[in-house]
């Protein structure tokens, strides 16, 4: 198991850890303890230990928290992006600070201005033998979480659960993914200089550390990744009984209807499916086009991906791949597709050709590929595009309706009457309707799959919901009217029952005769 970093917060907050000289400036140095299952097991005693003792923090310490949170990302934005363009060897700037940073302090900022309201207990109606009684659903933290977050976006994919967790009032334990350690230890410093060791602790290392948190007696635990390792994150979990979010994934079909404009399409799916790379849980997975509008939509595609990648190779704006396993896997897609009688056009605008010395891949729309090759049967997470043709908008729905429920799907069409009917009779997680991947970015929609592509959501409301408990309290009056309830039992209380359930009836026969 690798180290075990738990974050730290300067002298001047409470806490007894070391402080180091960066550039003249006091910067809090996160606390490292052993690197075993022990020393994990003993940060979560710690915690839990910190949050039986002392109250739910108010709504004032929360804002501070958060505020804290947003100042760390904010001055470091650009540090932020060059690490994980270190992590990724070429990551776009650009969608960095759009996707990882931007996206994290609009949430942060999102869940700061609404808290009050999301913690404001919210009363209920009791039934009416109870009354004069009074109901109220209150919202309090679970305890101790974790967070499980993945290599695609390895900072707001992060820091937006966690923001979530803090804003709801727990102590969280935080694993970033093993692929983008650069990253992993700017979060650990971010949060170690904005939080308080006893309310939040980043934890480093391999698959082996995230295996042994999910493992821990959690009060939650939140993973984002593969349905694969998912399977095994809610395995673990269930010897504890924890209460688990997953956050997966699956094929996000795009639907073009018949009469949408080409261009339009190709444009905003080449754009988001393109978009760091494909590597995105919500980027589009396979086109479901009209037969006739295949051909015509290949070219209009080719053409969209040249005008956003004009050039490949030394493009800053298009990522290279995360890892050498990754472009492997997406290699033999490619191949196996091939060798299946798929059609597979690469797109290389600039023919710059194999992009190897780069870890980039070129784009490549597939035609014709079979249902049984392994680009149609896993998710892609890349920027290969399958286009399959249909014949009637039934068959469309027919085919997303046959596969898992995928996290995303994104319908194309400028009649209402057919898009109302796309969602009535399909299942996903989210939906988009005439654009791609923009619906992960709302702060006021929840974001969570449905089946294989998730269980949970989060984002805004959702994301404090989901790290919250709605704990119900009935204030009982001085004088209940439930006191005629209660035994010994007689004429005042079978007067009462024939109010609740109406007097009995005589024995009917069969068919009411």
């Amino acid at each position: 198991m690798g180290p075990v970093r738990a974050s730290g917060f300067a002298r001047r907050h409470g806490g007894d850890l070391a402080v180091e000289q960066n550039g003249g400036c006091a910067q809090p140095r996160c606390e490292e303890v052993g690197g075993d299952v022990a020393e994990l097991q003993a940060l979560c005693a710690r915690m839990r230990a910190a949050s039986l003792r002392e109250p739910p923090p108010p709504l004032r310490e929360r804002r501070v928290r958060l505020d804290a949170l947003r100042g760390a990302i904010a001055a470091r934005r650009e540090e932020i992006a060059d690490k994980i363009d270190a992590d990724f060897g070429g990551r776009s700037r650009h969608e960095t600070l759009l996707a990882e940073v931007w996206l994290t302090l609009s949430s942060i900022a999102h869940a700061r201005s609404h808290l009050r309201a999301w913690m404001r207990p919210e009363r209920r109606p009791v039934n009416w033998p109870f009354r004069p009684a009074r109901a109220r659903v209150i919202p309090g933290p679970k305890g101790v979480v974790g967070i499980i977050a993945p290599w695609n976006y390895p900072f707001s994919l992060a820091m937006i659960p966690f923001a979530s967790a803090i804003a709801a009032g727990n102590r969280v334990i935080l694993k970033p993914s093993e692929f983008a350690p650069r990253t992993a230890a700017l979060i650990a410093r971010i949060v170690g200089e904005a939080l308080p060791p006893e309310c939040a602790a980043v934890v480093t290392g391999g698959a082996d550390v995230g295996a042994a948190l999910s493992r821990l007696p959690l009060d939650h635990l939140f993973f984002t990744g593969s349905a694969r390792v998912g399977a095994e994150i809610l395995r673990e979990a269930s010897a504890n009984l924890t209460p688990v979010t997953l956050e997966l994934g699956g094929k996000s079909p795009a639907i073009l209807a018949e009469g949408f404009p080409l261009d339009v399409f190709a444009r905003r799916v080449a754009a988001g499916k393109l978009f760091n790379a494909g590597q995105t849980c919500v980027a589009p997975d396979y086109v479901l086009a009209p037969e006739d509008a295949v051909a015509p939509l290949v070219a209009a595609l080719r053409a969209s991906i040249a005008r956003l990648y004009p050039s490949l190779r030394r493009n800053p704006d298009y990522t290279a791949i995360i890892n050498d396993a990754h472009i492997a896997r997406l290699k033999a897609y490619l191949a196996d597709a091939r060798e299946r009688g798929a059609e597979v056009i690469i797109i290389d605008p600039a023919g710059e050709g194999p992009l190897d010395d780069v870890r980039k891949l070129a784009p490549a729309l597939l035609c014709n590929a079979p249902p049984e090759a392994r680009v149609m049967q896993e998710e892609i997470f890349g920027p290969l595009l399958p286009i399959v043709g249909y014949r009637g908008l039934d068959a469309a729905i027919a085919y997303v309706n046959a596969r898992p429920a995928p996290l995303a799907l994104y319908c194309f069409d400028r009649d209402a009457r057919r898009v109302e009917d796309i969602l009535a009779r399909t299942r996903s997680g989210t939906v988009c309707v005439n654009d791609t991947v923009l619906q992960a970015a709302q702060d006021a929609l929840p974001f969570g799959g449905i089946g294989p592509s998730g269980m949970g959501a989060y984002h805004g409301r959702e994301g404090f919901m989901t790290f919250s408990h709605a704990r119900a309290v009935l204030y009982q009056h001085r004088w209940p009217l439930a006191a005629l309830l209660r035994p010994p039992y007689g004429a005042m209380f079978e007067r009462v029952l024939r109010l609740l359930i109406g007097r009995p009836r005589d024995k009917e026969t069969p068919c009411g005769k």
